[in-house]
């Protein structure tokens, strides 16, 4: 490998970890980096873009907390229901190939980007509205979310932020905050079972992690300090379901 392939891989980490952050499907960079840029088979890249994604995450969810975001007592019921979603799809993703899924997938991103283009002033809410979750939705939503985000992760935060922002009613920057913890804490398990079927390249997901946690710090701190934060992240958001469209039906 050159020297420019580490750079890349590097720069394309902290774009990743950027738009992750504060929105999501940076995994559409650091995959794509995987293998068509390093030439991982795409179930090792699968499961060595999960080392960045943890980094990120929990860079993110570290400045989160020292900026006094993070609170555990109502994020505990989601992290445990997509901890569990995730294992379930880590060990299908193990054996099942993501081609069939990603053709749905694309029409997803169609109806996300109409979903987050729609009466924007939603997403724009400044605080969170504190309500008792109803657990026969909230129970398959999130399996539903980790089983989504243990298979292939790419896109998780975007369908993961319109739950949150247009169901749960959570603001922008609290969704975010909960999505990188949650994140950071499925993915340790996730980790452990790729790694156990050797689904792993440790040298090349560390030099995308660095970029990865850099990114994430950040712009968590980025997040948390700046009152127009939801503002960005919902322009972020609008720019990344575009981009993942335009991906998706092959128009690059």
């Amino acid at each position: 490998m050159e020297i420019y392939h580490y750079l890349i891989a590097i720069f394309g980490g902290l774009i990743a970890g950027c738009i992750n952050t504060l929105a999501g499907n940076g995994s559409a960079i650091t995959l794509t980096i995987l293998t068509e840029v390093l030439g991982l088979p795409g179930n090792v890249a699968n499961g060595t873009n999960r080392l960045g994604v943890f980094s990120q995450s929990a860079a993110a969810s570290f400045a989160f907390y020292k900026n006094g975001k993070i609170g555990w007592e109502r994020s505990r019921l989601y992290v445990i229901l997509t901890t569990i979603g995730a294992i379930a799809g880590v060990l299908v993703a193990i054996w099942v190939s993501n081609e069939q899924f990603m053709q749905v997938f694309k029409y997803l991103m169609v109806v996300m980007l109409l979903v987050v283009l729609v009466k924007p002033k939603r997403w724009l809410r400044e605080v969170t509205v504190v309500s008792k979750p109803n657990l026969a939705i909230v129970v398959p939503i999130f399996l539903a979310l980790g089983f989504y985000g243990g298979f292939i992760q790419m896109g998780m935060g975007i369908i993961f932020l319109a739950v949150m922002v247009l169901g749960a009613k959570w603001s922008l920057i609290d969704s975010n905050v909960i999505k990188s913890l949650i994140v950071a804490i499925y993915t340790v398990v996730v980790i452990a079972i790729f790694q156990w079927k050797g689904l792993i390249d440790w040298k090349l997901g560390g030099i995308i992690a660095i970029g990865q946690m850099t990114g994430g710090w950040l712009t968590a701190n980025f997040a948390s300090k700046n009152p127009q934060a939801n503002v960005w992240a919902h322009r972020l958001l609008v720019i990344m379901v575009i981009v993942a469209i335009l991906r998706l039906f092959d128009v690059f």
